[in-house]
Parts: C-alpha cells; structure tokens; sequence
C-alpha cells in the first residue's frame, strides 16, 4: 500500500530544496529514494504535481508525498495486451492504444506498457533505463496512439538512443486540429520549458529550455456548413520534446480535437452537425495518432519503416468529414 504523508512549510524551511527538506522531515529515508519518489511524479506541492527535486519551496506551502511500498517502488508484471507490430531478436515495434501510460508514474503503477512488457518478456528487455523501464527507448503521451519501439537487449538500446540523440529517427504523426495553421505548411523552431504556473504542462520559451523542431503540412482543410474549420495535418518531428506537437500546434493559434491541457475546453456550438457531434464525443483523448516510424535497424543495419493506421475513432471522424466535404 502507499503511504502519503503531509507536510506544511514554514519560514525557517523557506527557499530550501524539496528533496533537502523531506530528507530533514523524513530521516529514515535516504535523500536518494525521495529524488526518486519525486522523479516518478509521486510530490505534490499546492496539489500540482512536481517532478524536480531541486524545486524550491514557499512559506505556507502544502506538500503532499507518496511513500511507495517496496512492491510499488518494482515494476509488477501485468498480463495487458500488447498489440506488437514487428518483433526480431533485437527489437519490438508496438502500436500504443489511447489511455496506455508508457511506463509507471504518479497514481499507475500497474497498468502501463512497462508492466505489459514485464509479464510477456519477463527480463529479457534492455535494463538501461532501470527496472521501472524495461525496454524503453521512448515514449509517447498517453492519450496518443501509435507507433513505439522497444529494444530487446543493451546493444539495441545504445543504438537507438544515439539515433534518437542525432535527430536521425524519422517520426510522422497524424492530427486533426481546430482551425487554420498558417502557413499551411512550415516549420516551427522554438525553445520548450515547463510552464511556470502549471509545471505538468509545457510551453514554447524565447529564453529558456530545449530546442524543439516540428515539420508540419496541411493535408486537407475541412470547411463545411455547422461544423468549425478543422486542420488534418502530418506532423515530423526533428526533435522529440514532452508533448512537443501539442506545444507547437498551440504557439500557432490551433489546438488538437480532443486535448484538454492545451485545446479548447467545454466548447459550446450554436449550430453544429449532429453526426459530426456524436463522432466528437466518442473521440478518446486527442486526435493524434504517431503513424510511422522509420530508423537504421541497430544491428541489421538497413533502414527499417513501419507503419500503422489510425484508431478507429479517428478514422470515423476523417471518413465522416471526407464525406461531407466532397
């Protein structure tokens, strides 16, 4: 079970570091396995969730942390399944569905891929990335579908982590869009960093961050009677920022259908289709779909492409507005 303890900050602990003073407040616990409870988004502060441990803390502020128990701070094998695309000795490509997290995190520590992953393949996964991480190279939102690759052993994992680090991994991402992008098509560089109200969020920065760059075209423009503009755009990435498209997308005055942390929220319609309605409400998360993926295979050495459709709940919305736009 976990354990969430509760703390409230006073003047003398003001200006201190998260991990310094709950190594202070909680002495039977290394100041290491608090970084990594922090790590793993298991600290609120003010009931945001908080991931650094070298943030500050306030007078007055409410900290919550969650203590994992020793079973919780190991990856649980869960029988989940995965549908795997391609599989050889050295690596796995895998199509995420909507709603699966990548790897365990504050409040899921069952119920990701990573725990899929460990009850299919037990250990026989590259362990660079530690024990919470068996296999994973990258990841993708979990509200996004799409393609992953997962190494099988150390080797692989190099490899693949110093393609990702050159930029020479092509990723291409399919999305629908509120709106109008101009120009139709381009390239957008920016600096990412987190937010500084809402540190779970992420936004574009003139002077601080990581350099993120996305290509984007225009695919088609969807311009009916009593439905809004809608964008379906691809989306390459040169760089792969925490939900840099989303970012991106909204630095540019658009948003994806179905994004909550970025897009329109309870938007109210005065006249609006009603088929096209009841495809928006069966939309799950936002319409973003990584379909390809494209790399030097880390031991074969050829360049290997993989491919895979959109999420049926896209495909309905596309085919509908295909349909009323011709």
């Amino acid at each position: 079970m976990n354990k969430t303890m509760k703390f409230s900050v006073d003047k003398r602990d003001a200006g201190t570091r998260i991990d310094i003073y709950l190594t202070k407040k909680i002495s039977k616990f290394t100041r290491s396995f608090l970084k990594k409870i922090i790590l793993t988004k298991n600290l609120k502060i003010n009931n945001t969730v908080v991931s650094s441990p070298s943030t500050k803390i306030k007078t007055k502020d409410i900290i919550f942390i969650n203590i994992l128990s020793r079973n919780e701070n190991r990856l649980i094998p869960k029988k989940i399944k995965i549908d795997i695309v391609y599989e050889d000795n050295d690596i796995l490509i895998i199509n995420k569905p909507k709603g699966m997290v990548v790897h365990p995190g504050a409040g899921n520590v069952e119920n990701t891929l990573a725990n899929a992953l460990a009850y299919k393949y037990k250990k026989n996964l590259s362990n660079l990335n530690g024990e919470l991480r068996p296999g994973i190279v990258h990841r993708i939102d979990k509200e996004t579908s799409g393609l992953l690759v997962v190494a099988k052993n150390n080797l692989a994992h190099s490899s693949l982590g110093k393609q990702f680090s050159h930029h020479t991994i092509k990723r291409k991402y399919l999305c629908l869009a509120w709106g109008v992008i101009r120009p139709l098509s381009g390239r957008i560089k920016t600096l990412i960093s987190r937010d500084n109200k809402n540190r779970q969020l992420m936004t574009v920065s003139e002077t601080r961050g990581k350099v993120a760059i996305t290509n984007y075209k225009t695919l088609r423009v969807y311009n009916i009677k009593n439905i809004p503009k809608i964008s379906f755009l691809e989306c390459e990435l040169e760089t792969g920022r925490t939900h840099q498209i989303r970012v991106h997308l909204k630095s540019k005055g658009i948003s994806l259908i179905g994004d909550n942390q970025y897009g329109k929220k309870n938007i109210k319609f005065k006249r609006i289709d009603k088929i096209f309605l009841e495809k928006l409400i069966n939309i799950k998360g936002q319409a973003l779909h990584a379909q390809t993926l494209e790399f030097e295979h880390p031991t074969k050495r050829k360049w290997v492409s993989f491919k895979t459709n959109v999420p049926d709940d896209f495909k309905k919305m596309l085919d509908l507005l295909d349909k009323l736009h011709s």
